[in-house]
C-alpha cells in the first residue's frame, strides 16, 4: 500500500505517488518519461518520444464527442531538486520520501515536486478513464521546464490538431491564468587568479532564508543569501583585510538562494582583538540585515566561525576586486512593475547561483519580463557590467512571453464552469512566473491557453505542500471542462 493509497481521487493520487517514485530533476527525466511511454501502450494510446524525452500521447474521441474541438492537456516532467542540509537522498538515483500532513502532502527534507508532478497524474488519470465522455485528448509531458523550458522548445507539434490547451502547472486555486513573463537564463564566468597565503581560516555563512520561486516569490521581498552575503563581506572589507578561498550558494537560477557560504583567511598576524572585532562586526550585519528582512525572512542568520591556521590559495586582490563589484553592482529582484496589471512584476532579475572553481567565479540569472524589449535590455545591461569586470556572459534557455488575449473563449468557458462548481467567482489573472504556453503559442497558430492547478505552497523549497481537498477540487474542475469541449468550428 502506498502512502498516497487513502487519498481521494485515488487514480490522481495513484499516478502522483507513482511519479515521486521515480527521479525527475530537470536533466534526468528519462525515467518518468519511460513511465509514462509504457503507461501509453500499456493502455493501447498513441504515442510519441523525442530524444528531448517529451512525450505526446493521443486518445482520441469517445462516443458522441466525435465533433469535439480536441483538448491538449499539458504539464512537464522534470522537478527543482532541493533538499535540507541533513537529508540523504539523492536526486540522480532516489524517489522521494512523502508525508501525508493533515491536508497536505509534503516530502520529508526535499521539495515535493508538486510543480509539475501533480499535472502528470491528472493528465495520466483523464487518459486511464475510459468512462469519462471526451473530446480527442492530446497529453504533452514536456522536459527542462525549470531550466529553461528545453523541452517545449524542442518538441514537434506536427501531430497536434488541438488548438485550445489546459496547462496545469499553476499553484493557486481559484486563480485561471492567462499570460506570463518570457525569461532566460544568464550565466557569467569571471575569470579568477590566486595566491597562495597562510592565515586565520574562517567560514562565514548566510542561513535560515526562505528563497522560493524566482518568479512567483520574487515580490515578497525575501533575502537572496548570495547577495547578503555579498554586503556582509563588502563590509568586512571595510575594516578589515581578509582572503576569500571560495563563495558558493543556491542551485537552481529560477530559485532565489536560501543558504550561501564563504570561506576566508585573515592574515595570520591579525590580532585575537582584531579576530573577535571582525566576529563583532558581522554579527552586527546580521542584526541590519534582520531588521530589513525580518518582515519576509525572520530566519535569517549570518554567521562567522573562526577556525585554524592553514595555507590555502586566495583570490588575488585584483580578483577580488572584479568578483565583489559584479556580486554587489549587478541589478537583482524587481526591476520595474506594470502599469497595465496592478500588483504583476513585469521585470525582474534573480542571482540563483554562485559558484567558485579553481580558475573562475561562476554566476546564474534568471532574468524575466512581459516586455521583451526590456528583457533584452536587462540582459545586455548585466553583459555590459560584465565585461567591465572581465568577465563573459553566456544566454540560455531563451523563451517568450504568453501574451493575453482580450478575447478568448475557452477562457470565458473554464470562468463560467468554475462559477457553477464551486459558487464564486474566479480570479483571471497574469504571472511572473514562466509557463510552456507562450512557446506551444509560437508553434502553433491561434493557440488558446488557460492554466489552472491546485493550491500549493512554497514550490521550489523543502516545505514545498499540496493540498489534498484542493487536488480534489480541481480534479471535478478539469472533469467537467472536459466533459463541456464545445463543438468543433471546423
Amino acid at each position: 500500500m502506498g502512502v498516497l493509497s487513502n487519498l481521494e481521487p485515488k487514480s490522481v493520487w495513484k499516478y502522483f505517488e507513482d511519479i515521486c517514485g521515480i527521479p525527475h530533476g530537470s536533466g534526468n527525466e528519462k525515467a518518468v518519461s519511460d513511465y509514462c511511454v509504457a503507461f501509453a501502450k500499456e493502455h493501447g494510446l498513441e504515442v510519441w518520444q523525442d530524444e528531448a524525452w517529451n512525450v505526446v500521447i493521443v486518445k482520441e474521441a469517445g462516443a458522441g464527442y466525435e465533433d469535439r474541438e480536441p483538448l491538449i492537456l499539458q504539464g512537464h516532467l522534470d522537478m527543482v531538486c532541493e533538499k535540507k542540509p541533513d537529508c540523504d537522498i539523492d536526486f540522480e538515483k532516489d524517489g522521494l520520501r512523502l508525508v501525508v500532513d493533515g491536508d497536505y502532502v509534503r516530502a520529508e527534507g526535499t521539495t515535493l515536486g508538486g510543480d509539475d508532478g501533480i499535472a502528470i497524474a491528472y493528465a495520466l488519470a483523464v487518459l486511464d478513464d475510459d468512462s469519462l465522455p471526451h473530446p480527442r485528448l492530446e497529453a504533452v509531458f514536456t522536459t527542462c521546464e525549470e531550466v529553461g523550458m528545453d523541452g517545449a522548445a524542442a518538441l514537434d507539434v506536427s501531430m497536434l490538431k488541438g488548438h485550445t490547451v489546459l496547462n496545469m502547472d499553476s499553484e493557486e486555486e481559484g486563480i485561471l491564468l492567462a499570460g506570463c513573463a518570457g525569461g532566460c537564463s544568464a550565466g557569467i564566468r569571471l575569470p579568477l587568479e590566486r595566491r597562495k597565503k597562510s592565515g586565520i581560516r574562517a567560514v562565514l555563512t548566510a542561513d535560515g532564508l526562505l528563497g522560493g520561486h524566482s518568479g512567483a516569490e520574487i515580490d515578497k521581498g525575501r533575502g537572496n543569501a548570495g547577495r547578503i552575503l555579498a554586503a556582509v563581506l563588502a563590509d568586512l572589507g571595510k575594516e578589515t583585510e581578509y582572503g576569500l578561498i571560495s563563495i558558493n550558494g543556491g542551485r537552481k537560477d529560477n530559485a532565489i538562494p536560501r543558504a550561501c557560504r564563504a570561506e576566508l583567511l585573515f592574515p595570520e598576524e591579525l590580532s585575537e582583538t582584531a579576530q573577535q572585532e571582525a566576529v563583532r562586526l558581522c554579527a552586527a550585519s546580521s542584526e541590519r540585515l534582520k531588521g530589513e528582512y525580518g518582515a519576509a525572512d525572520p530566519d535569517l542568520s549570518v554567521r562567522l566561525q573562526l577556525e585554524n591556521r592553514t595555507e590555502a590559495e586566495v583570490f588575488t586582490e585584483s580578483s577580488l576586486e572584479h568578483a565583489m563589484a559584479l556580486l554587489t553592482s549587478l541589478p537583482n529582484g524587481v526591476i520595474c512593475m506594470s502599469d497595465d496589471i496592478k500588483g504583476l512584476v513585469q521585470t525582474s532579475l534573480n542571482l540563483g547561483v554562485v559558484k567558485t572553481e579553481e580558475e573562475r567565479l561562476i554566476l546564474r540569472y534568471s532574468v524575466r519580463s512581459s516586455v521583451s524589449s526590456e528583457k533584452e535590455a536587462l540582459v545586455e545591461q548585466i553583459r555590459q557590467l560584465v565585461y567591465q569586470e572581465g568577465g563573459t556572459m553566456t544566454v540560455n534557455g531563451d523563451y517568450p512571453a504568453w501574451e493575453y488575449r482580450k478575447e478568448s473563449v475557452f477562457r470565458d468557458d473554464c470562468v463560467s464552469i468554475y462559477r457553477e462548481l464551486f459558487g464564486t467567482e474566479p480570479k483571471v489573472e497574469a504571472i511572473h512566473a514562466g509557463l510552456e504556453c507562450g512557446l506551444l503559442a509560437s508553434k502553433i497558430p491561434n493557440l488558446d491557453c488557460i492554466s489552472i492547478g491546485p493550491q500549493m505552497h512554497d514550490i521550489h523549497t523543502t516545505e514545498e505542500r499540496l493540498s489534498i481537498s484542493s487536488v480534489e477540487r480541481m480534479w471535478r474542475y478539469i472533469l467537467e471542462i472536459i466533459k463541456r469541449a464545445p463543438h468543433s468550428q471546423g
